[in-house]
């Protein structure tokens, strides 16, 4: 699923209106709307945190919706790599 698929299903499952989330966030409802729809990409680094706290959505699976790495992760990329290669090295074929 989608960031804004996962963040609206999560909402409408809390039942937590659309403007009720905006101003939790503080940010418009238009704005939220449209990340929603994926009509905008994922939010900041930042929005990104607000929503998984106040979805009660796991902070790594949220970013991976988001499709990147949390904030900590991009710091360390050369580590982050190396231990996904010893869990999954290169293919060989």
């Amino acid at each position: 699923m989608a960031f804004g698929a996962t963040v609206r299903a999560r909402r409408t499952e809390l039942r937590i209106g659309l403007n009720d989330m905006a101003e939790r966030m503080g940010i418009s409802p238009g704005y939220w709307s449209r990340v929603e729809r994926e009509i905008e990409k994922p939010p900041s680094d930042e929005l990104v945190q607000r929503a998984a706290a106040i979805l009660g959505i796991q902070l790594d699976a949220l970013f991976v919706e988001a499709q990147r790495l949390p904030p900590d992760m991009r710091r360390d990329i050369g580590k982050v790599v190396l231990a996904y290669r010893r869990v999954r090295p290169f293919a060989t074929g």
